[in-house]
């Protein structure tokens, strides 16, 4: 019985005197259809099957391989859906009662039930990256429901960061910034400092904090989390046209562009599949393999800094560790001409707990 794809080709090596020279060809093709079909069992006897040879016009012998697939079609059809190892591929169950922030997702509904099961499925196969996606969903997810508490924002808004970015401090093309992928004009309304020598966009702290402002602001015009949510793609304002023009009053009765009127699904599914992953989703995740930050402290400042590697190293770290943690500082040094106050992160020596972290 083969097993392997060297199994394979030596067995089929023994065996390729059945073949005349212009058809040894399908020496090539049949490994790769072996790679194809998975880990068929094939036994020596197969080869020896004259059901799976033909005899051509000049008397040899030819190995048909669409003959011999007909023939063991059953056995192949039993195996295709699990492989030796028992990894199953196929179609997702669909949660039949889902929510986003307490709101009825009405399932119910074709369109919506198929626009679910689309982003369920591209996140459930991505797999390399939904596993990145948990991982650092536990390293920043505690830091970032500290604030959406502290608001009264509820807590499903977390994943609205992590499909905006992947916890990833990105640059969208549309210039967009940071793990809330705010733009800059955006982000000066609400007071962050942006320029070329700090962008408090990638602050997570700040940067959660204005997040948290725009929802409340979105909710005393749509008085609807879902519709909160889906105006961080859309804009409010284009948000409401769209509800005004198609006579409408939910984000799912609305007719979109692709990109939002896929915005709350990907958040639906990723919700679904980190609270789910290990039951429902078949990922294997340790607690152990959980990323999460080292103990941190922060620490005021209110003067320029003329070089933060000299800064780094008086803070017991090096200069990457500074910029891991403070990736709002984007010049090797910090100009304070105003005297403002920031707030840096180093690490803690001193096991004094910090705020918010």
């Amino acid at each position: 019985m083969v097993h392997n794809l060297n199994e394979f080709i030596n067995l089929f090596n023994s065996q390729v005197r059945f073949l005349n020279k212009k058809h040894r060809w399908v020496f090539v093709l049949l490994p790769l259809a072996f790679l194809l079909l998975g880990e068929y069992q094939l036994k020596p006897q197969d080869f020896n099957d004259p059901g799976s040879f033909k005899t051509n016009k000049h008397g040899h012998d030819q190995f048909n391989l669409k003959e011999f697939i007909s023939q063991n079609q059953s056995d192949l059809d039993s195996d295709v859906e699990k492989t030796s190892d028992g990894y199953y591929v196929g179609a997702l169950k669909i949660p039949e009662d889902i929510n986003f922030a307490g709101e009825h997702v009405p399932i119910e509904q074709n369109d919506v039930k198929e626009r679910l099961d689309r982003e369920l499925l591209v996140n459930t196969y991505w797999q390399s990256n939904m596993i990145l996606l948990i991982k650092r969903g536990y390293k920043y997810f505690p830091f970032i429901e500290k604030i959406l508490l502290q608001y009264g924002v509820p807590e499903d808004f977390k994943y609205l960061a992590l499909i905006e970015s992947g916890f990833l401090n990105a640059t969208s093309p549309a210039g967009a910034r940071g793990f809330w992928q705010i733009m800059k004009n955006t982000a000066r309304e609400y007071g962050l400092e942006v320029n070329s020598n700090v962008d408090e966009r990638l602050n997570l702290e700040l940067a959660t904090h204005v997040a948290c402002k725009y929802f409340l602001k979105a909710k005393e015009k749509f008085d609807n989390w879902t519709l909160v949510a889906a105006s961080y793609n859309r804009g409010m304002s284009g948000l409401e046209r769209a509800l005004r023009s198609q006579k409408v009053d939910n984000y799912y009765d609305l007719w979109l562009n692709e990109e939002t009127s896929r915005y709350v699904f990907r958040i639906l599914a990723v919700k679904d599949i980190f609270q789910k992953y290990g039951d429902q989703y078949g990922f294997e995740i340790a607690k152990e393999d959980h990323y999460s930050l080292p103990p941190l402290r922060k620490i005021a400042i209110d003067s320029a800094i003329g070089d933060l590697v000299d800064f780094s190293t008086k803070m017991g770290m090096t200069y990457k560790e500074l910029k891991i943690y403070n990736p709002w500082l984007i010049q090797r040094h910090l100009i304070n001409n105003s005297r403002k106050n920031y707030h840096i992160l180093v690490r803690d020596t001193t096991h004094i707990p910090v705020e918010n972290f």
